[in-house]
């Protein structure tokens, strides 16, 4: 491929998904450019290509243009086989799509906590990131100015993901916790499951890197309680690709069974009862296909405290992944993922056949007929 067919990625440092995609596309080695898209770059190109206002977005050789970073990677897979990112044997893929789900939907809330419950330290810096990505060409003051406005609009965004007063104390010891477990993983392991990284070190580098990394608050704890995540997240976005292997024999490493108890501990009945509020809501509205992007409160537990957040129903279509890989496994292949499930005590929740689905059309959830 010569320079005049790489791919060009719309994207940001601050951006959790852009995190996300840039080290994938890293790890894969797939020539890539990055470029920082300003308002006018959203309003002549994102816009009108995608029907969404979401980044990153990737532009192919092929004058596609890819939005969603789980279907970027799946649209890339086939093109790129080498590095594989979804490991083959049954245990290791289920525990890696499921490791993709918890960074992509549940690490929201300790990323978003700690970038923007901690003014002193974060906002100056977040502030001039949003002003210089969306208006490059104003001065410095008139930057930031501009970018308190955008980051008002993300902050919002905080209650609902259940981040109160009540439930802060939680967050914060259930991501130090988490710190401490992929800490001692890591001691080890240069990646989730061995050499490689799988797509559920993708699913983690997002939030990882973009709010717990760089931020200013989160990154200087991490790199002081827990070096060698900080290492592995200066691992999954250096620009060399990773030619390890995932460990032989289907192999879950010790150091990973508290983090995916925990994954299992705090998300998952979140998305079980999402699923059932989506299901209610179908009922009341058959002829809908379109899906709202909240759907009420329910609550969660955090490391012992109850709270509220918004039903968030979106989170569906990552949840279906390891499921629908689990259904289709054969019977002859599911024991050591049957074991896996059994473990974590997802049996019933994997196995179970919701009737909703979702779907994404034009870069839009919808209820799949």
């Amino acid at each position: 491929m010569s320079s005049n067919d790489n791919y060009i990625m719309y994207g940001a440092e601050f951006s959790l998904y852009s995190g996300k995609l840039r080290s994938y596309l890293r790890k894969k080695g797939i020539p890539f450019t990055e470029k920082s898209p300003s308002v006018l770059t959203y309003r002549r190109f994102i816009e009108p290509r995608t029907g969404v206002r979401f980044i990153p977005v990737l532009h192919t050789p092929e004058d596609e243009v890819l939005q969603d970073t789980t279907a970027i990677i799946d649209a890339l897979e086939p093109r790129f086989p080498e590095r594989g990112v979804y490991p083959t044997g049954p245990a290791q893929r289920l525990a890696a799509l499921l490791l993709e789900l918890y960074g992509d939907e549940w690490l929201l809330i300790p990323a978003m906590h700690y970038r923007w419950n901690f003014p002193a330290d974060n906002q100056p810096f977040i502030y001039e990131e949003f002003g210089s990505m969306a208006f490059p060409w104003f001065p410095k003051f008139v930057r930031r100015a501009l970018g308190r406005k955008i980051g008002a609009r993300f902050q919002g965004f905080v209650p609902r993901l259940g981040i109160t007063e009540t439930t802060i104390p939680a967050i914060e010891k259930s991501f130090r916790n988490l710190l401490a477990e992929l800490e001692a993983h890591f001691q080890r392991h240069d990646f989730l499951f061995g050499g490689r990284p799988s797509i559920g070190d993708f699913g983690l580098i997002g939030p990882m890197y973009a709010h717990l990394y760089r931020d200013p608050h989160p990154g200087r704890m991490m790199r002081e309680d827990a070096p060698n995540v900080a290492a592995w997240v200066e691992r999954m976005q250096a620009p060399a690709p990773a030619d390890g292997e995932f460990l032989a024999g289907d192999k879950i490493p010790a150091t990973l069974w508290p983090v995916l108890e925990r994954m299992a501990r705090e998300q998952v009945p979140v998305l079980v009862d999402t699923e059932w509020k989506l299901g209610e809501w179908r009922r009341e509205h058959p002829d809908e296909a379109g899906v709202p992007r909240v759907l009420g409160e329910h609550r969660f537990e955090i490391e012992g405290t109850v709270g509220k957040r918004s039903v968030l129903p979106h989170a569906l279509w990552r949840w279906q992944r390891p499921r629908d890989y689990y259904h289709a496994l054969a019977t002859r292949s599911r024991g050591p993922a049957s074991e896996l499930a059994q473990r974590l005590g997802l049996r019933v929740a994997l196995s179970a056949r919701p009737k909703v689905r979702l779907a994404r059309r034009d870069n839009r959830f919808i209820i799949e007929t």
